[in-house]
């Protein structure tokens, strides 16, 4: 077994292998390698320069956690059942995003198989995993993951991810995994004692920033190329999210994101099977999801949150912080047939012009992901509340028919389909005390400006953890059954109709009062009524009412509109 080593700060290497040590031998570039005669499950470490043993930087197995040794990890010995797997592209999928701490009590990729069926029922297509990359502490949000190559012991480690993604392809479902390349975590990081992984040219919320531009970077960027083709080569995934792609420090002219697309188009050619990666960023360019060929990035989709802004904003009344610019229904027609608000445009919250348009007519809905809820929208909240916390049956419905009525690739959180009792607040599980309570008073600090100091829940106490992980006793009760038909029923039509799986931005069309707080979104034949006011509306349409699809109230159809109930939503189709 060949190991190589890139550590050009150190003059001498050896491989601490539990009972004894080998020297490696330097090779060219700062690179050290070696033979050892290691076998599956075989501890192992390297010293630099006589120190103390320190986990191998692409270490694929960690069962003694972030500080202990390495395992010798040997990918052939699992045996896969999906090698017929045909692939799942992002394009016309519905993604639902899990935390696999807190998706069952079982908190593990083992327990969450069992739960595998309910998203198949549900009619989702791509299951999108949060960080699995090993952090220290035992519960996490993952994005303080410090080993990028290892899956979190606690989850059940990397053979446990091979069991849930083949679990998944056999029930017709891809998988995504959510991977962090802007920071590592506070308590693990090694890199920086390896090599120059790191640079204090460009700084981040979080410290300094990932070299990716400055002298050393080549490798610190093949790090991150081979580590994302491993997730989806090794393990079988069908694509990546990238976190807050924003935050990578990134001034060569062919950027890292543009490198990665380009491998990660090339391995498809390889595997025989669409791969998708999907950008977390808040700079409203669709550059990043342009072909290479047009000067753009080459990424499969961004997030959208304007769109959830929009929405949100909308039904809530909310208009704290980044909500400012929003809450007006003439922001929600923007955003659902443009998919920014922001596109050029003022934007207070930056105190700047912020984002650049979308052609319509170029550009696919289907290339910005939305939703009415995300791991960020709730779990950034003080105390973690979901959105059916604060709103009313029937203007939960008019949120959620929205958005997965639009011509985006839309988006579900783990919980949200049957609007879950249970909050989702941040926690975290940091053994060293004075980390732990940096965290604390971090989080809560963050919140005192805007006066919610005392809402916010101890990340570092185990109850806040315990009160994240969902109720499965809730779907099969009321009120939360009837939530879960209605997604159910949401989600089969988007299926079954054609005009609700066009993308084409240039062919929906948004009609709306604000006095009256009415809405109309055309799609194709289909027209998607939402009445948000406490008083009922007859809301007109362009073309006759011919036949209700999907309602939340019993609509009454006119000659050239349709009566809706106070806070409710029809989607119709019209004659002609």
């Amino acid at each position: 077994m060949r190991l190589d080593l890139w550590a050009p700060l150190a003059s001498a290497v050896d491989m601490d292998l539990g009972t004894r040590c080998e020297p490696m031998r330097p090779t060219a570039d700062g690179w050290w390698s070696a033979e050892p005669d290691l076998r599956h499950g075989d501890a192992y470490g390297f010293r630099l320069d006589g120190g103390d043993p320190l986990p191998d930087p692409r270490a694929l197995w960690l069962p003694d956690g972030v500080h202990g040794l390495a395992r010798a990890y040997d990918h052939g010995r699992f045996a896969w059942t999906d090698q017929k797997w045909p692939g799942r592209p992002l394009a016309g999928s519905v993604v639902y995003e899990l935390h696999v701490g807190t998706f069952t009590p079982g908190g593990t990729l083992d327990a969450a198989v069992d739960r595998l069926d309910h998203l198949v029922e549900l009619g989702v297509d791509l299951v999108e995993l949060m960080p699995l990359a090993a952090f220290e502490g035992r519960h996490g949000w993952g994005y303080d993951g410090v080993a990028l190559w290892a899956v979190h012991e606690p989850y059940g480690g990397p053979d446990a991810l091979k069991r849930f993604v083949d679990a998944c392809h056999r029930r017709g479902l891809g998988v995504l995994l959510d991977v962090v390349y802007n920071h590592l975590g506070p308590s693990g990081n090694y890199l920086a004692r390896f090599g120059p992984y790191f640079t204090d040219a460009h700084r981040t919320p979080w410290g300094d920033a990932v070299n990716l531009d400055q002298p050393g970077s080549d490798s610190t960027r093949a790090f991150l190329l081979d580590n994302a083709e491993s997730w989806l080569r090794d393990f079988h995934l069908d694509g990546l999210r990238l976190d807050a792609v924003h935050a990578l420090s990134d001034e060569r002219a062919l950027t890292l994101l543009e490198e990665l697309a380009a491998h990660v188009d090339q391995l498809a050619a390889v595997l025989g099977r669409p791969l998708s990666l999907v950008a977390e960023t808040d700079r409203n360019d669709p550059r990043a999801v342009l072909p290479r060929t047009e000067h753009g990035l080459g990424l499969t989709a961004q997030w959208d949150d304007d769109v959830h802004h929009a929405v949100h904003a909308a039904v809530t009344g909310e208009r704290q912080g980044y909500y400012a610019d929003f809450g007006s229904l003439a922001a929600v027609a923007k955003t659902l047939a443009g998919a920014y608000f922001h596109d050029g445009t003022w934007s207070s919250f930056r105190g700047r012009h912020h984002g650049r348009p979308v052609d319509r007519a170029a550009v696919p809905g289907q290339r910005f992901v939305v939703a009415l809820q995300t791991h960020d929208q709730v779990g950034n909240r003080a105390a973690g509340g979901r959105i059916s916390a604060a709103l009313s049956p029937g203007l939960l419905r008019v949120a959620s028919t929205l958005v997965l009525t639009s011509p985006f690739t839309p988006m579900l959180f783990m919980g949200e389909e049957w609007a879950a009792g249970t909050p989702w607040a941040f926690f975290s599980s940091f053994p060293d005390p004075a980390l732990g309570q940096a965290v604390t008073q971090g989080r809560r600090r963050e919140f005192a400006a805007h006066g919610w100091g005392d809402a916010v829940p101890d990340p570092q106490d185990p109850a806040t953890f315990a009160a994240s992980v969902l109720d499965w006793a809730e779907p099969a009760r009321e009120p939360h059954a009837s939530v879960l038909g209605w997604y159910r029923a949401l989600l089969a039509l988007r299926r079954a109709e054609p005009d609700l799986r066009d993308a084409r931005l240039d062919r929906v069309a948004v009609a709306h009062s604000e006095a009256h707080q009415w809405l109309v979104v055309t799609r194709g034949s289909l027209r998607v009524a939402a009445n948000l006011s406490g008083q009922e509306r007859v809301v007109p349409l362009d073309a006759a009412p011919a036949e209700v699809l999907l309602a939340s109230s019993a609509p009454r159809l006119a000659a050239a509109a349709v009566g809706l109930a106070p806070e409710s939503v029809a989607v119709v189709r019209v004659s002609g």
